[in-house]
């Protein structure tokens, strides 16, 4: 993980498009017309190939859609348009083998392909029966395959963790593990068949499940020489901020890695809007190639597919222990709202006469607890002070960090010194650990001459990364160059949420809406946050159907899905709680689910 190289996979030939360790990473984006309105598709499908993304995914519920689907497609051409298209596909093998004949690739899910539509049963099997579902999987593949080959049609296996059968979860439970092997059922088969022409993704509105998910995968792949490339993606990532930050932290995390060959940021807003927040992620990612090397390695125990974050050691219940800490470098009087910063940095005496100070956010106004930023030229260890600061390149040797060592009042901040932000910070932090050096470590970014999605982009990829391999116990984000720092300071926190390491508003999970969407999801997203928003120790679900609506739902306290047109169903957990309520009902009811419940506050 600390130095940058892609990981080497197999090529896919998709349209006049190949995909894999050879080629760039490729962006895609969905439509959200009808596939049945030939003349919107096409147009939505020339709009966001024109932004930049290299394949367009269709839903495709049936026979009608998979056959229109290849009328868009000879229109496309026509009109001089040569992207890929994407066939996509649930619970319909008929429409699977149709769209294999009319379209560059078909996305099925493993999940509901063969096996019957969840119902959140628990299914018990003897391994003969198990054994008996394998073949009936094995069987019902091989025509598809066979059709896909004969058109030279490719396939991904799109496996989402709100969708994973009732016989894969009552074995596996609705677990990263339970995905990986949703999956690889399917890639024996493809496997046996020499089928190559296969992409594989690992999606969920969860960031710590869908990373998870995909290094599980990587390793499972290995163990069994496979090298398919993967498609990543963080599903119902959200809208504006959060679907940004979401997707760079998931993303970024796994593609800093080397994974990842084509990626999607999923946005409850336009499709063409998604294009370019992926390519700024691909550019970004892209940039490291060849970094100054980086040595290091793992600490003792360290596990890399699913690392236990490492805590600091707690500093008067200031720094340290559970709670990651926000630093932020800016007057306490330019913080609106209730996300504000545990500590604030001032140069050149902006609070009061000290220079290069940090503060707690409860004593800004004075000079209690106030204490000086050192580095290594001036660190003086008579200062007497709650909290002493020390900020070092992350390239500092560990070795001259050893007097660290039982202090019980440091804290590090670690600045990178390596276009590979998080690769440097990360490897300086693993060596501390194993020098028993237990001070906590605040990631410390600046971001220069940048706009806001830019920056979403690079500081979600950088310290979402670090803080999801379990490194971290803190982040202080600086862009000095960007004029409303509140929002500055709201990334960081969106940043440590998108992580599951600290709540700090409404999580909202609300899908990117498609063809099968039952209203119109913007409009319906921005009521829902405005009626909950306060609701700050909350997961509300806005699902525009039911293919993963139920099943997202479980990671949410409640849902908002989609059941027709005009009518909605509403979830407590992953239990249908009101069914095909109408639409103008949908938001007060919902208010008053939660309020049953004891779940709602005055806001």
């Amino acid at each position: 993980m600390f130095n940058y190289h892609r990981r080497k996979t197999t090529t896919v030939n998709i349209g006049n498009t190949p995909l894999g360790s050879d080629f760039p990473v490729r962006v895609q984006s969905m439509t959200n017309t009808s596939t049945n309105d030939i003349v919107e598709s096409v147009e939505q499908c020339l709009r966001i190939a024109g932004a930049g993304a290299h394949y367009v995914r269709l839903t495709t519920q049936g026979v009608k859609e998979a056959e229109n689907l290849g009328r868009i497609r000879t229109e496309l051409r026509n009109r001089g348009c040569e992207v890929p298209l994407v066939a996509d596909i649930h619970f319909n093998p008929r429409a699977a083998m149709v769209a294999a004949q009319v379209t560059d690739k078909v996305r099925i899910n493993p999940g509901n392909f063969v096996d019957p539509a969840r119902q959140f049963k628990s299914l018990t099997y003897t391994d003969e029966e198990y054994q008996a579902e394998l073949q009936r999987i094995h069987d019902k593949l091989l025509p598809f395959l066979n059709l896909c080959r004969e058109h030279g049609t490719a396939v991904r296996l799109g496996v989402n963790h709100g969708s994973l059968s009732d016989r894969i979860m009552s074995r596996y439970g609705n677990t990263a593990a339970g995905m990986v092997e949703s999956v690889m059922e399917y890639l024996r088969v493809f496997v046996e068949q020499k089928f190559t022409d296969v992409v594989i993704s690992m999606k969920a509105s969860n960031v710590v499940v869908m990373v998870e998910a995909v290094r599980r995968l990587v390793a499972a792949m290995d163990a069994e020489d496979m090298h398919f490339p993967l498609h990543l993606g963080v599903t119902e990532a959200g809208f504006g901020e959060d679907g940004r930050i979401k997707s760079a932290v998931g993303i970024g995390a796994l593609m800093s890695q080397g994974l990842g060959d084509t990626i999607r940021v999923s946005l409850s807003e336009d499709p063409e809007l998604e294009v370019p927040v992926a390519n700024k992620l691909v550019d970004y990612i892209a940039s490291r190639e060849n970094h100054p090397h980086i040595d290091g390695s793992f600490c003792k125990g360290y596990n890399p597919l699913m690392p236990e974050r490492h805590v600091g050691a707690s500093i008067a219940d200031l720094v340290g222990g559970k709670k990651p800490i926000v630093i932020a470098s800016c007057h306490p009087e330019e913080i609106t709202g209730n996300r504000r910063p545990d500590f604030f940095y001032s140069a050149c005496g902006a609070l009061n006469d000290t220079d290069n100070f940090i503060v707690p956010a409860s004593n800004y106004h004075g000079e209690c607890n106030t204490t000086p930023l050192f580095s290594l030229d001036n660190w003086d260890a008579t200062v007497e002070a709650q909290v002493k600061w020390l900020n070092v390149p992350a390239s500092t040797p560990v070795e001259r960090l050893l007097f660290l060592k039982g202090c019980t009042n440091a804290a590090l901040i670690v600045t990178p010194d390596n276009i590979n932000i998080g690769g440097c910070q990360q490897a300086l932090i693993h060596a501390l650990i194993d020098e028993d050096i237990n001070c906590p470590v605040i990631l410390h970014n600046t971001y220069l001459d940048i706009d806001s999605e830019w920056l979403q982009v690079k500081a979600g990829a950088d310290l979402g990364a670090v803080m999801l391999n379990g490194m971290g116990d803190g982040i202080w984000l600086e862009a000095p160059d960007y004029e409303n720092q509140n929002e500055v300071v709201g990334f960081a926190f969106a940043i440590l949420q998108a992580a599951r390491l600290r709540t700090t508003k409404t999580e909202f999970i609300s899908c990117p809406s498609c063809g099968r969407t039952m209203f119109d999801l913007q409009t319906t997203v921005h009521r829902v946050q405005e009626a909950t928003s306060h609701l700050t120790h909350l997961k509300i679900g806005v699902m525009g159907c039911v293919v993963n609506g139920p099943g997202e739902m479980a990671d949410a306290d409640y849902g908002y899905v989609g059941a027709a047109v005009g009518k909605i169903s509403l979830y407590k957990g992953k239990e249908c709680i009101e069914k095909n309520i109408p639409e103008a009902e949908a938001i007060p009811r919902l208010i008053a689910l939660i309020k049953d419940n004891g779940d709602w506050v005055e806001p």
